[in-house]
């Protein structure tokens, strides 16, 4: 997760800073809120439940993560950062939520 010691150097320009990671953060709320919905209101027929609950683990830890960045973030002005680091894997999860996604609509598409 994310510690004041980790973060990287800022640029003198934290508008950019707030452009850029504000929007990010917002988007990685919103696809790991509609993966967990998917997640916790249906069994999907493209994964075994034990992957289903796996992977809705991963999510919920993933929201909480993105959560705590945003708070901080928030509390800090936009004058912190996140590592790529951490960045890295919520956007792997995000890009498996949404191929688990494709695979259930193409499952249903076909029954």
């Amino acid at each position: 997760m994310v510690s004041p010691d980790s973060l990287p150097e800022l640029p003198k320009d934290s508008n950019l800073l707030e452009a850029i990671l504000g929007p990010l953060l917002e988007d990685f709320q919103y696809w790991f809120t509609r993966s967990r919905s998917l997640l916790e209101s249906q069994q999907l027929d493209c994964l075994s439940a034990e992957e289903q609950t796996t992977l809705l683990g991963r999510v919920k830890v993933a929201q909480q993560e993105v959560s705590s960045a945003q708070s901080l973030f928030k509390a800090m002005g936009a004058q912190v950062g996140v590592n790529m680091s951490t960045i890295i894997p919520w956007h792997q999860l995000v890009a498996e939520c949404w191929n688990v996604a494709i695979r259930h609509r193409q499952a249903q598409a076909e029954s």
